[in-house]
C-alpha cells in the first residue's frame, strides 16, 4: 500500500471482475477512496471485501445497471451522500459481445451492448459530473478499445460492440472539448485485446511483458494511473496500443 493518490476519490463502474476489478484494487493499493459499482450487489461487495482484506477500508460498494437510467441516476445519488465531490471516474463497464456474424446476436443482446456501452457511458457522466466539478482535480477516464478505432476490424466482437465502442468514442472526443475550458481531463483509452493478470496473484509479478508479448493489465493500469497523476496543465487525451 501506497499513499499516492491518498487525496482521491475514485469511482469506477464494472468493477467486479476483470479489468474493472484490477483498477479497483491498484488505486485502492495507491490508497484513493473508491467507489465501485457492478451490476449486481454481491459482485461489487466481493471486491469490496478483497480491498478490505488488504488492510484498505476506503472502499464502497454499490449495484449499478448501466442499462437502467434509474440505477445510474440512484449509483451517483448514493455516492453523493457520501461524498461532497469525486476526483476521478473510470468508465471500464461494457458488455462484451462475441461474433462476426450480424445475425449471431439476439435483438436483446444488441440493445443491451449498446445500452450499457453507449447509453451507459453518457449517463453516468451526466449524473457524475456536478460531483466532478466540485473537484480541484476532475479527470475521466473512459476504457473504450481497439473496437472504437475507425478502419479497425481484427476484433472477434460483435457489429453491436463496435457500435457502443465508436459511440464512447465519439462521446469522449467532444467532451474532451467541452470539459478542457472547466479543468476536467478526459482521458480515452484504446487497447487491443489483452492478457489481465490477477492483480493479488503470482501472475502479476511473474507475466512476460516483452516486445512480443501481448499487452497485459499491469500495463494498462500503470497508464491509467500515469495519467491521472500528472499535473493539471497535462492533458492526455488517449492512449492507442500496436498490436501485436
Amino acid at each position: 500500500m501506497s499513499n499516492r493518490f491518498g487525496d482521491r476519490r475514485v469511482v469506477i463502474n464494472g468493477a467486479s471482475r476483470d479489468f474493472g476489478r484490477t483498477l479497483a484494487i491498484r488505486f485502492a493499493q495507491e490508497g484513493a477512496e473508491v467507489f465501485l459499482s457492478a451490476r449486481t450487489a454481491e459482485g461489487a461487495e466481493k471486491v469490496r471485501d478483497e480491498i478490505r482484506a488488504l488492510g484498505h477500508d476506503r472502499v464502497h460498494a454499490f449495484a449499478c445497471d448501466l442499462a437502467d437510467p434509474a440505477s445510474v441516476r440512484g449509483f451517483a445519488t448514493r455516492v453523493g451522500e457520501i461524498t461532497d465531490h469525486v476526483d476521478i471516474l473510470v468508465n471500464n463497464a461494457a458488455r462484451w459481445l462475441e461474433g462476426t456474424d450480424l445475425l449471431s446476436a439476439s435483438d436483446d443482446d444488441v440493445i443491451d451492448t449498446i445500452a450499457s456501452g453507449a447509453v451507459g457511458t453518457v449517463l453516468t457522466v451526466k449524473n457524475f459530473l456536478p460531483l466532478l466539478l466540485a473537484s480541484e482535480q476532475p479527470d475521466i477516464v473512459t476504457m473504450v478499445s481497439v473496437c472504437g478505432v475507425p478502419g479497425n476490424h481484427r476484433s472477434s466482437a460483435h457489429d453491436a460492440f463496435y457500435a457502443a465502442k465508436h459511440a464512447q468514442a465519439g462521446f469522449t472526443e467532444v467532451l474532451s472539448k467541452r470539459l478542457r475550458s472547466k479543468g476536467v481531463r478526459v482521458i480515452s483509452l484504446y487497447p487491443p485485446d489483452f492478457r489481465n493478470n490477477d492483480p493479488l496473484s503470482e501472475a502479476w509479478e511473474t507475466a512476460p511483458r516483452t516486445a512480443d508479448s501481448m499487452l497485459t493489465s499491469q500495463s494498462l493500469s500503470e497508464c491509467v494511473l500515469f495519467a491521472v497523476g500528472q499535473p493539471r496543465d497535462c492533458f492526455i487525451k488517449s492512449f492507442h496500443f500496436e498490436q501485436v
